[in-house]
């Protein structure tokens, strides 16, 4: 059986882990193994990362950043993400490498194709066959996020211009690679969206 990856991508408070968790579901419920997994922290090491990259008080150099990205990538694709692609799973996975793209390239203007490149270089060269991109509004996304009632982390936290360039890039990507992208109305009914998302899913599996 063949292995198959799928990332989830967007803005903060876009719905992508309720996603990608309805979509595993419904994987498991067809007789499919699913890896259910995200960036940062999807491993040991990454749980480390994702601290640093997420909630460390102090000052974090916008390189610096994009690099510990890399770094939990290459460790991420190495150790969980390959492996479970050659025993023929699905890997289910909330955010990849768009993300920095959008978040470190476009957020914070270090230039979208040296970041992409990089995290190319960390993992050598793998991509997802499907990448799912929720598309929401910053203003309404700040306004989820809001209603949770929990700490923002460090990116969350940021300016609602930061999050249009970060909404930005992520749709200057899909429209790069409109084959691999999925691009969806974050704002529609969770149901709605689930079932676009197996719609698209369904020749693969």
């Amino acid at each position: 059986m063949t292995g198959l990856w799928v990332t989830f991508e967007g803005g903060d408070g876009s719905g992508k882990s309720t996603q990608a968790s309805l979509l595993a579901e419904w994987l498991g419920s067809r007789g499919r193994t699913v890896v259910r997994t995200r960036e940062p922290g999807g491993t040991e090491v990454g749980a480390l990362l994702r601290q640093i990259v997420l909630h460390h008080r102090g000052e974090v150099d916008a390189r610096a950043e994009a690099l510990l990205y890399a770094a939990d990538r290459a460790q991420h694709v190495a150790t969980l993400v390959r492996p479970a692609l050659a025993r023929g799973d699905v890997v289910v996975q909330d955010r990849y490498l768009d993300s920095s793209v959008a978040y470190q390239g476009a957020g914070r203007v270090l230039g979208s194709g040296e970041v992409r490149d990089l995290s190319l270089w960390a993992t050598g060269g793998a991509l997802p066959d499907v990448t799912v991109l929720l598309d929401l509004d910053p203003v309404v996304a700040r306004a989820r996020l809001d209603a949770d009632d929990k700490p923002f982390d460090r990116l969350e936290a940021e300016t609602g211009a930061f999050h249009e360039r970060v909404r930005r890039g992520f749709l200057d990507l899909a429209a790069a690679e409109p084959d691999r992208f999925l691009v969806l109305d974050a704002a529609l009914p969770e149901d709605e969206l689930a079932g676009m998302v197996r719609d698209r899913i369904v020749p693969l599996v």
